[in-house]
């Protein structure tokens, strides 16, 4: 069988490990040939790909980003964009796809796989917010990214007795805000799952001031402020309509410093979070995930994600990924409340 591999949205740490073990797999295994198409769903739809052996993927383990490069094409935006990739596949020999992404790349997957394409879905996203998957890889290295951007964080607000507020990435699901916020002893979180009073978080502020120690602020690209509207660069959407976030850490910043009448400077970790080398724990869970890929698609188990579930990969529909995005459940963090500006 000859198989396809594709790389879709945003990039994070972990994509080459799933490439690596796809094809390593595949070719030792069972024998499969593989082809890899480039920039995500642009590959298939342009006929865009590049040879995919074991040779290619060699040494490829550590690397961040990911060797077929990525995108934000969404195939059913653009004219006869799904006989576009029937054509090419068939052009190029390809019988199955396994795709590698997250809500609008594993999205536009499915739809294909209702239409007839052979697909397995793979789950990718620093946010950690697909469905049916305790987790997704890249998750743990973005966190840790922003952990050691806080615990070095701290000790600046100090020499300087200023407030910092530092926005991660988190569009609906604080995930990354949450887990980093507590890892890194911040003294607010603030995420999208719950709207926040900036008079509560300014009370925060001046209390750790009060004891001597700056106060670091955690928020999400998505969080909002009570009754308010998300900060947004532009109002531009790109092909899957989603608009560009950012900004809501400098304007919490300006209201936390007119509030308090104590500096607060911002640091917006961006796409920081998404680069450089995995982490072991997402290392292991690509290589997973893409062992558990290549089984599927040899036993033509199509229309799949493999997921994790506890610490098992199991297989579940891929509409199951997209139907409902996972979010932070709150009650689950009780003992944390007083972090969460609320």
């Amino acid at each position: 069988m000859r198989i396809g591999v594709l790389t879709g949205g945003g990039d994070c740490p972990g994509l080459n490990a799933v490439i690596r073990a796809v094809v390593r797999k595949g070719v030792a295994s069972y024998g499969h040939e593989f082809v890899g198409f480039r920039d995500g769903w642009k590959g298939p739809l342009e006929g865009l790909s590049r040879p995919l052996g074991i040779a290619e993927v060699r040494g490829i383990l550590p690397r961040g980003g990911t060797i077929l490069g990525s995108s934000r094409t969404n195939p059913f935006k653009i004219e006869n964009g799904v006989e576009r990739i029937k054509d090419n596949l068939a052009a190029q020999g390809v019988d199955a796809l396994i795709a590698i992404g997250g809500e609008d790349t594993l999205g536009v997957a499915t739809k294909l796989h209702e239409l007839g394409v052979n697909v397995i879905g793979v789950p990718k996203t620093i946010d950690n917010d697909l469905g049916a998957t305790d987790y997704t890889f890249g998750f743990d290295t973005a966190v840790n990214i922003a952990m050691e951007a806080i615990d070095r964080l701290h000790t600046t607000a100090e020499s300087h007795h200023r407030t910092l507020v530092v926005e991660v990435m988190g569009r609906h699901a604080g995930w990354i805000a949450l887990h980093a916020g507590l890892a890194g002893g911040a003294n607010v979180i603030l995420l999208p799952e719950r709207n926040f009073d900036v008079e509560q978080v300014a009370g925060y502020v001046e209390k750790r001031f009060q004891h001597q120690y700056a106060p670091i602020v955690v928020v999400a690209e998505g969080a909002q402020p009570l009754e308010g509207q998300m900060v947004l660069q532009n109002q531009e959407l790109d092909a899957f309509g989603h608009v560009r976030l950012g900004g809501i850490g400098q304007w919490l910043a300006d209201q936390l410093e007119a509030k308090t009448g104590k500096e607060a400077r911002t640091v917006v970790l961006g796409h920081i979070q998404r680069g450089g080398t995995p982490t072991a724990f997402d290392r292991v869970l690509a290589t997973r995930l893409g062992l558990h890929a290549i089984d599927a698609a040899h036993e033509g188990d199509w229309g799949k994600m493999v997921a994790m579930q506890s610490t098992d990969i199991v297989r579940v529909p891929l509409a199951d990924a997209t139907r409902e995005l996972k979010t932070v459940p709150l009650e689950r963090y009780a003992e944390a409340e007083v972090f969460f500006g609320s």
